[in-house]
């Protein structure tokens, strides 16, 4: 951002024409930002895991410039909902359609993390089972291998 658009987002919103442009300014935003997350989403269903994390940067910025403009609009609430009524409305649909993106994305998010979870304890369980000596205990089972003899599991990403 440069100076003058900086001071231009850190001042209050006192005229109509103002306060339009900063509701297109975070109509703006918010249409990237969902459009991005709708991107990531797509990408981690598909299991593009490298492009989905290649997104961050952008939606990092994003998300920054997205709390700065609800910042500025939180200040001058009550001068919009006098000045713009009609627009702070169709605004608060957008950021409606924005939650329903980032919830699908978070529950994507989460799932991937989860069955991802899976895998590698699966994974490091059934290396420590190999790994460890097969001993039988005092019933006469097979006694389960020893956390703490447990050896690190380590991934290759270059694969």
């Amino acid at each position: 951002m440069n100076t003058q658009t900086q001071q231009q987002a850190s001042r209050p919103i006192d005229s109509e024409a103002d306060a339009r442009t900063a509701i297109v300014h975070m109509t703006e935003v918010m249409e990237g930002l969902k459009a991005l997350v709708e991107e990531e989403t797509a990408l981690v269903r598909a299991g593009d895991l490298r492009k989905a994390t290649g997104l961050e940067p952008r939606k990092s910025e994003l998300a920054g410039r997205y709390f700065k403009s609800a910042e500025r609009l939180k200040a001058s609430a009550k001068f919009l909902s006098r000045a713009v009524p009609a627009d702070l409305g169709t605004l608060g649909k957008r950021h409606g359609e924005l939650q329903a993106a980032l919830k699908t994305n978070l529950i994507v998010l989460a799932t991937a993390h989860s069955v991802s979870e899976g895998i590698v304890r699966r994974l490091s369980g059934e290396l420590s089972r190999k790994a460890a000596p097969q001993i039988y205990g005092a019933s006469g089972r097979a006694a389960a291998p020893n956390p703490a003899l447990a050896r690190p599991l380590a991934l290759s990403r270059t694969l």
